[in-house]
């Protein structure tokens, strides 16, 4: 049975265990929070918080407010830490479109658009979005290919293709709507830890921890955390540590409230640590370290590639080509190309990859464009060339499918951000 052990501690008070409401579970009788680790508060019978094993903070960690303190005095870190943080959301926080509405659909939509992405980038694809596909049996009755041009541009488009299957997911239950439970909503597909916890609280008022980038950042500035937060250990030491800090009952409201402090006051550079509301309590903010906490290592210089691309003429239409539908970009079209290899000139690269993936003879003219783009875990220059179809019936050889196409059809597949100057520039030119 998982059991927090305060450091020191021996006989029935060093076994205090942490449950997993199920649920909706409100506020106690006399309206002060209870916490999700509070023994006093406990149902009998209530099943471990998500299996998570609560064990000591790091031992520099001298802050008051540690995950056994919380436990032990709930009503303490409601004073110094929750409710300040709770009333500071309530004057304070934005007025987001997702936070107008309770239908977890829209709550799960703003949940996956967010991952990786800025809420200004989100919020024009999210009304977008919705008016294509207000419900899960839009989305799920979808063509994939509407589905990924509402999401082109937001990057990372295994999000689109995981929030698809899950719709039909939902829409194959009895009562077609989202489950409601932390066991039977992490199986659905691109549903993670955080997604879960932000949706079940957040549309469902249950009580789960969320963490990330934001959350991660408060809780290592409060409570001064000396190590490297891209350690397993660490990262699950975030978990236990937002775990036993979640008022019971108002999970929804807390969590938004310490992302929302993340994202507009304890930023990544140059915090406005004035603003804060839990400013009197962070070891961060004493030691004047607010700008070198989160530690995290140093991140190794993304490799750099050379991708040759061929914009290949056939009586006045482009052939374009699919991406496997697993995989980088997985679904979406783009001018057929691929890397350059070592010693090898980038016309006879966009020919030889032609080859490979589709079987046709092409050749090579001008480089019509230049375009340089980045992902998480690399950069590419994209050189696109003018190519002249001479031969050979198109195959999907390496490529899952090909399509003849007219400049101003362009525009009805969705493409990836890389591509995107080459449509425009291409649209800007008469037809050969």
């Amino acid at each position: 049975m998982t059991t927090v052990r305060p450091r020191g501690g021996t006989g029935r008070r060093a076994g205090l265990k942490i449950p997993c409401p199920q649920g909706r579970v409100g506020s106690s009788p006399t309206g002060a929070i209870n916490f999700v680790g509070s023994p006093a508060t406990r149902p009998a019978g209530e099943r471990l918080l998500c299996g998570a094993q609560v064990r000591p903070g790091p031992p520099n960690l001298k802050s008051i407010l540690t995950p056994q303190f919380a436990i032990r005095n709930p009503q303490s870190v409601a004073r110094i830490f929750s409710l300040p943080l709770l009333r500071w959301y309530r004057a304070h926080k934005r007025d987001l479109p997702w936070r107008r509405s309770r239908d977890p659909y829209r709550i799960l939509l703003s949940e996956v658009m967010l991952q990786q992405t800025q809420v200004q980038t989100v919020i024009p694809y999210y009304h977008r979005f919705l008016k294509v596909f207000p419900s899960f049996r839009t989305l799920a009755n979808a063509p994939s290919r509407k589905v990924l041009k509402q999401w082109e541009g937001l990057g990372y488009y295994s999000r689109a293709r995981n929030l698809q299957a899950l719709a039909k997911l939902v829409q194959a239950r009895p009562d077609h709507s989202l489950p409601a439970t932390y066991r039977e909503i992490i199986q659905l597909p691109g549903i993670g830890r955080y997604t879960a916890g932000a949706v079940l609280s957040i549309a469902f008022d249950q009580d789960y921890p969320v963490v990330d980038g934001n959350v991660q950042r408060v809780l290592a500035r409060v409570f001064g955390m000396n190590k490297d937060i891209t350690r397993p250990q660490t990262r699950e030491w975030f978990w236990k540590a937002a775990a036993v800090l979640l008022p019971r009952g108002k999970s929804g409201d807390y969590n938004q409230a310490i992302m929302e402090l993340g994202a507009l006051v304890c930023t990544p550079k140059n915090p406005r640590c004035p603003q804060c509301p839990v400013r009197s309590i962070c070891i961060a903010r004493k030691t004047g370290r607010q700008n070198e906490l989160p530690l995290r290592k140093k991140k190794a210089a993304l490799p750099h590639e050379h991708i040759g691309a061929g914009i290949i003429w056939n009586n006045g239409r482009i052939l374009i080509s699919q991406r496997p539908s697993k995989g980088l970009l997985g679904g979406l079209w783009e001018f057929p190309g691929g890397k350059c290899e070592r010693g090898e000139t980038l016309p006879h690269c966009v020919s030889r990859e032609i080859r490979e993936e589709l079987g046709i003879r092409i050749t090579v003219g001008s480089k019509m464009a230049e375009v340089k783009h980045a992902y998480s875990h690399f950069k590419i220059t994209l050189h696109a060339y003018h190519c002249r179809y001479r031969g050979g019936t198109p195959k999907a050889l390496g490529v899952q499918a090909w399509r003849w196409v007219r400049p101003h059809q362009l525009q009805k597949y969705p493409f990836p951000a890389s591509n995107q100057p080459i449509i425009r520039k291409l649209l800007g030119q008469r037809e050969k």
